[in-house]
């Protein structure tokens, strides 16, 4: 996944629905790996399906936001691990 610091390729095991995690993934292949756990959450906004103004009462966000954290902390998780 990472080669000189650099995201390499994302394997996407599970995904939105929506289809914007694989967009996601593919938009911050290449970049330094800090700057694609930001990226991989906005991409992930931009993608998403979700009814940004369908606010969440539990979390307090809209699903595209929590989508954004989830994404983000997925891929920082991966990061780690790998």
């Amino acid at each position: 996944m990472l080669k000189d610091g650099l995201i390499e390729r994302i394997d996407v095991i599970r995904g939105a629905p929506c289809a914007a995690t694989w967009e996601a993934a593919r938009r911050v292949t290449g970049l330094a790996a800090g700057e694609a756990v930001i990226r991989f959450g906005l991409e992930t906004q931009l993608f998403c399906k979700a009814d940004p103004s369908n606010w969440d009462p539990v979390h307090g966000k809209s699903p595209v936001h929590l989508a954004a954290r989830l994404h983000s902390q997925a891929l920082k998780s991966a990061i780690k691990n790998s």
